[in-house]
């Protein structure tokens, strides 16, 4: 007869190699390929479509793929091709419990009542052998396994064996009382462990921690309890049985917490050495397990908006609404070509140097020593600039070789910028621009990142996807840097019209640019008396604070200096001009 696939045996596949798996909507990754094994610090590298069947590993080298049912071939593993296996029916003979099954019981610190209660019994051939009868639901015996309880390595086969073409099913469904909530653990003696301590509804899985081909023939009766505790062996550092069950089991999963083992392996251990009371709380103390990515907002440390690290900018109306550029956000730069917004940016990146911000610059659009000459002469300011007449009557402005030394030995350990200039060894794998900005972090501590701008921005990083796919990667991934790393991340972009009355929605590419920023800005050209360009705030995160429309900042422009600066603004002198300079041979003076 034909296969017909069922999820669970892609999870009983899994367990059958001991795969590391995790559930994420319909897809079930492995973390390692099996059939490639992965590589190197590869991880989720193979899945499994629970809808669909298929599978793929996501090595071009590998590139292996199918349907489950190949999958199972290749790995020798059995599927139910249509034919509903026949158990092998059991007596349903009552059982007598016999003193030498209660006398080792007792050695456990179980109960002759408990004991007799789950109808523990021991073998008439061997009375060492300890016999553990399965009843289901219907009180109808299903399933035996057994115990040698004077096991010894070596001389025994197996310590545990079962009944052969039984039906596997959880230890104690008999005896469990309500649909509240239900106890699994790993051992039979440990469910019984529970019970000893009037835990009701406590049951044991039939074939140890990696078996679960028992819960599909006790679905649909464990998924009408309200909640389920995993009490599981605790084995370097990991709960058994809890993974799978929290991954498949459709109602809440909790488990026991790791400190409330006492040190111990699993619940009869905690029962010897502790009693009672200890296995009492820690089923008391029992909680699902954390979530990747999720915590209590209880647990969230207060902090005041107004004290937050940040870099300012210097121009009062500007900080006054943004409080600064805080650290660990993405500040998105627009304005229309060639109005300034770069030489806007310059200017907070000046601000940046005077108070000791290490700062990184991509510049797709200018030269290296365009860029080095612009921010020059906003360091330099008017006293420091030579003012000449050109051939056409025009004023030109010069900076003198020995101010543009002394600016950049000042600003030396402070700014790096991308170089244009480097060509990548063709041999080489082709490096992102993220994976340069986190190495330069690292490196040189860097706390302000300039990228100018976006489209060009977009040329170092691989679009394999489409460019708005690749535009809401690219920002997902500078925001991951942004707060990974607790920097300030500045970004150029244009908008796609040429109006006056900019909105978010008007910064060309993908919607998700100005949806993933912390901070919009807008910068342009006015022709006005009031002033030569106008900032607009038209996303502002962290506080709200707009200004926008009527309530856009007044800006002014110098040709001489580059500089930006408001109404309020100081002529400014930056920390250059007052440091200590190297003499001619490069040295410092003591």
């Amino acid at each position: 007869m034909s296969y017909i696939f069922k999820r669970s045996d892609v999870f009983d596949f899994a367990n059958s190699i001991a795969a590391d798996v995790h559930q994420k909507g319909e897809e079930l990754y492995f973390h390692k390929c099996p059939k490639c094994h992965g590589g190197g610090d590869d991880k989720d590298t193979f899945s499994v479509n629970l809808e669909s069947g298929a599978f793929k590993c996501f090595r071009s080298s590998c590139d292996y793929h199918g349907h489950f049912v190949e999958l199972a071939r290749d790995f020798n593993y059995p599927l139910d091709m249509g034919e509903t296996k026949v158990f092998r029916k059991l007596s349903q003979k009552p059982i007598e419990t016999k003193p030498s099954a209660v006398a080792y019981m007792e050695s456990r610190g179980i109960s002759r009542t408990t004991t007799e209660r789950y109808k523990i019994t021991s073998r008439t051939d061997n009375p060492d052998i300890l016999v553990f009868p399965f009843y289901d639901e219907q009180n109808i015996l299903q399933f035996i396994k057994y115990r040698n309880t004077k096991y010894v390595k070596g001389t025994h086969g197996s310590k545990e064996f079962c009944e052969t073409d039984t039906k596997p099913i959880l230890f104690g469904m008999a005896q469990c009382e309500d649909f509240t909530t239900l106890t699994i653990t790993e051992g039979q003696i440990d469910s019984l462990s529970l019970s000893e301590c009037g835990i009701k509804n406590a049951v044991s899985v039939p074939t140890g921690a990696t078996g679960f081909t028992w819960l599909n023939h006790c679905w649909d009766w464990i998924i009408q309890f309200q909640e389920v505790i995993v009490f599981g062996d605790h084995e370097h550092g990991k709960i058994t049985l809890l993974d799978t069950l929290k991954a498949r089991l459709p109602q809440l999963v909790k488990s026991i917490r790791a400190q409330d083992y006492l040190g111990e392996k699993d619940a009869n251990a905690i029962l010897q050495r502790f009693g009672k009371q200890a296995i009492i709380t820690a089923i008391e103390n029992a909680e699902a397990p954390k979530l990747n990515n999720v915590i209590r907002l209880s647990e969230v440390k207060h902090v005041d908006l107004n004290a937050l690290p940040k870099i300012k900018t210097n121009i009062k109306e500007i900080d006054r609404v943004l409080g600064g550029l805080i650290y660990g956000q993405i500040i998105l730069l627009t304005g229309k070509r060639g109005e300034g917004k770069s030489t806007f940016m310059s200017q907070l990146i000046c601000e940046a140097f005077e108070q000791g911000v290490n700062t990184f610059v991509y510049s797709g659009e200018l030269a290296n020593f365009n860029f080095k000459g612009w921010i020059d002469y906003q360091l330099a300011g008017a006293e420091n600039i030579l003012t000449s007449t050109n051939a056409y009557g025009d004023e030109e402005y010069t900076l003198p070789e020995s101010t543009a030394s002394r600016i950049s030995h000042w600003y030396h350990n402070n700014a790096f910028m991308f170089d244009n200039s480097y060509i990548a060894d063709a041999s080489k794998e082709f490096e992102s621009l993220t994976d340069i900005i986190e190495k330069a972090i690292r490196q040189y501590d860097i706390k302000l990142i300039c990228i100018d701008n976006l489209m060009t921005a977009m040329d170092v990083v691989d679009k394999q996807d489409n460019l708005y796919l690749a535009q809401s990667n690219f920002l997902g991934a500078l925001k991951r840097i942004a707060m990974k790393h607790n920097v300030v991340i500045i970004l150029v972009a244009h908008p796609r019209k040429s109006n006056n009355d900019f909105t978010n929605d008007d910064v060309s590419g993908s919607s998700d640019i100005t949806n993933k920023v912390d901070v919009v800005m807008s910068y342009g050209r006015v022709e006005s008396e009031e002033a030569d360009g106008k900032l607009q705030i038209t996303k502002n995160r962290l506080t709200g604070k707009l200004a926008q429309g009527k309530n856009a900042i007044n800006l002014f422009y110098s040709a001489k200096t580059k500089r930006v600066f408001s109404e309020t603004s100081e002529v400014k002198h930056y920390g250059w001009e007052n440091a200590t300079q190297p003499d001619e041979y490069g040295e410092l003076p003591l």
